[in-house]
């Protein structure tokens, strides 16, 4: 439950996939990006590849000016700290349980392969999600603000 998160604290949000080599580094880039005022944002995986996907990093760069090359590496779920919230991508395979508050599985398409059309995509998808994230997440918070100081 939303309510069950402490407002003493910033939560902590993981978007989790099987390789975190696309869209959980895209999640993570997009909630340091445009939610980093109401929770941290972390990504891994439960396998790593060598590296970030080229075209994820590519597209990134082109629509937002991040790099993600410099800001983020691929990461296992044990190298990142105890999350209140799981957001895993849509692994459709084995989706790793990790223990939270909060899990959502935003049940996305993995886009490596496909054309930048189907990325530009998948990332506008991802945007609209970590934005409605952060809106229910700092009523939350605020919400449970108040009820700590009455």
């Amino acid at each position: 439950m939303m309510s069950e998160i402490i407002a003493d604290n910033m939560p902590k949000v993981a978007f989790v996939c099987v390789h975190n080599s696309c869209r959980s580094q895209i999640a993570e880039a997009l909630g340091k990006h445009l939610a980093r005022e109401v929770f941290e944002s972390y990504s891994a995986g439960t396998e790593l590849k060598d590296h970030i996907n080229p075209d994820a990093v590519r597209l990134m760069k082109e629509l937002y000016g991040i790099d993600m090359e410099m800001t983020q590496r691929s990461k296992l779920i044990r190298d990142i700290p105890n999350p209140d919230v799981v957001i895993t991508m849509g692994c459709h395979v084995n989706c790793p349980v990790v223990p939270c508050k909060i899990r959502e599985d935003w049940g996305m398409e993995d886009p490596t392969g496909k054309s930048d059309e189907e990325f530009k995509k998948t990332i506008k998808i991802i945007e609209d999600k970590i934005i409605e994230l952060k809106n229910r997440l700092k009523k939350t918070v605020k919400n449970s603000s108040r009820i700590l100081k009455d």
